[in-house]
């Protein structure tokens, strides 16, 4: 979860790597990450890319998610300065959003599992297996529900 207001919410989904170099889908981007695979950020606005950063000086970023990590902005007038003020980053194409109360909503039919962030997991170098690392760390009968299939039908 990067955002979330009255206006509505808005995250990434973190344990989707695409196929594709930011170099060879964004050029623009190059500068920023080149070599680094995209990430499939979310449904909504697939076509749109979004970079999340850690920063060395924050006031830098467009929306900060907490402390340091936060959003580069869509405009840099200096890309060098800003690539050289930049720690960890990624780059998502889209983002998953709600409108206003839906998450909410969600949240009371217990749509969802909800574990706190780590900043580990927004930079994992093992996207495909971040989903069962997070049950296990939930503990208990989640951690039972991480040696799942992700298709339950090929149980």
């Amino acid at each position: 979860m990067t955002e979330h207001g009255d206006e509505g919410a808005m995250g990434l989904i973190l344990n989707r790597a695409a196929e594709t170099t930011v170099g060879e889908a964004v050029p623009d981007l190059s500068w920023l990450a080149g070599d680094d695979i995209v990430h499939v950020g979310g449904p909504v606005s697939p076509q749109s890319v979004v970079v999340l950063a850690e920063f060395e000086e924050p006031t830098q970023s467009a929306l900060l998610v907490e402390d340091d990590l936060g959003f580069v902005p869509a405009e840099v007038e200096d890309t060098d300065a800003l690539a050289d003020g930049l720690g960890r980053r990624r780059v998502f194409a889209g983002h998953a959003g709600w409108g206003p109360g839906q998450l909410e909503a969600e949240m009371e039919e217990e749509s969802w599992i909800v574990e706190p962030a780590v900043r580990e997991d927004v930079f994992t170098d093992d996207p495909e297996d971040l989903w069962s690392r997070v049950l296990r760390r939930k503990g208990r009968e989640y951690a039972l529900l991480s040696t799942m299939p992700m298709d339950p039908s090929l149980n």
